[in-house]
């Protein structure tokens, strides 16, 4: 996500990668085509999630920076584990895919 400072290995890549990100949301139905309600489905993504936890009264009474780490890791592992698994694995079918082709 923005904000983070991550290093990627291909300088100029994070263009493409949050395309691609965008993508597979949309694919999964957390996000519309819309980017500009990127921040705000992801949010209530967030809830959902939180509530399922059964955590989103305490996030909601008390903000994001007073739930735990290891429950706010629950909650971004969901969300990211979704949309990373299912990046990776169209990666995998594209490579896969190339391969077959030469």
């Amino acid at each position: 996500m923005a904000g983070r400072n991550k290093k990627r290995l291909v300088p100029g890549a994070e263009q493409a990668l949050e395309k691609f990100k965008m993508e597979i949301a949309g694919e999964l139905g957390i996000v519309d085509g819309n980017t500009s309600s990127w921040e705000s489905r992801l949010d209530e993504y967030k809830h959902e999630i939180a509530s399922e936890l059964g955590i989103d009264s305490y996030v909601r009474q008390k903000g994001w920076q007073r739930v735990p780490s290891a429950v706010c890791g629950s909650v971004g592992g969901r969300i990211g584990g979704k949309i990373g698994g299912n990046m990776v694995k169209r990666m995998i079918e594209i490579a896969e895919n190339e391969l077959a082709g030469k």
